[in-house]
């Protein structure tokens, strides 16, 4: 029975992790699009692009509602070098779609996990396991291994970041889409090598910071649990 009250914990426990990671992706691309634009200033995009910020912004906007699915295509009006135009070609599009479904798949992917885990924490309860010791035990060792990992992917990243960036889009892109012409695409203009640094940065500090303070929790909710145990054992 330990074995199994075990098992549905670190499940419940990664679940959750992944959750937190995924939501944390989520949060540093949609939280705040001030960010983009500090961005887009600190790498002097609009003079690749020959564009205003505002209509830069326009079309990250309407870029950020595709991937999001709150719009059906990419087809996105905009004034480069004085002229309309459309801003995406069809590379940039086909490369897009791709990303699309990453990224609802990532979302389906959390919602999947958030099920997953109210389904161990509800069989815990039915087969009445110790919740505030077991969880935050579990938590603990699942948010481990995670680091773990996740530090020997950091660890990579930062000594290559240009390399392993092109094997994680060898990994999920079947396609060579993803290798586009700053002097044909503008996507890649305002979409340089440097911000993907940087967001890769600002999700890994939203994440540790979800990370820390569940943690924290799992020690408050250990300790009462510890604290309940030993007023409950007699004197010897």
């Amino acid at each position: 029975m330990k074995v199994v009250q075990w098992a549905l914990g670190i499940t419940a426990a990664v679940s959750l992790i992944i959750v937190l990671l995924v939501s944390s992706v989520e949060i540093a691309a949609y939280g705040d699009y001030g960010f983009y634009q500090k961005e887009y200033e600190k790498y002097g995009v609009l003079e690749d692009v020959n564009m205003e910020m505002a209509d830069v912004m326009d079309v990250t906007r309407e870029m950020m509602a595709y991937l999001r699915g709150n719009r059906d295509d990419l087809v996105v009006e905009t004034v480069v070098g004085g002229q309309q135009q459309e801003f995406f070609n069809q590379r940039e599009k086909d490369h897009m779609a791709d990303v699309r479904n990453l990224f609802i798949g990532g979302i389906w992917l959390r919602r999947i996990l958030v099920v997953l885990c109210i389904i161990c924490v509800t069989i815990l309860v039915l087969i009445k396991a110790n919740l505030k010791r077991l969880l935050p035990l579990a938590y603990m060792i699942g948010t481990g291994l995670f680091l773990l990992i996740t530090g020997g992917l950091a660890l990579l990243f930062a000594s290559d970041f240009t390399k392993y960036f092109t094997i994680f889009h060898e990994i999920f892109f079947t396609n060579d889409l993803w290798l586009l012409d700053p002097d044909t695409d503008l996507m890649i203009n305002i979409l340089p090598e440097g911000f993907f640094v940087d967001m890769v940065m600002r999700i890994g500090v939203i994440f540790i910071i979800s990370l820390v303070i569940t943690l924290i929790i799992s020690v408050v909710f250990l300790r009462l649990s510890a604290g309940k145990r030993s007023e409950e054992t007699p004197d010897q």
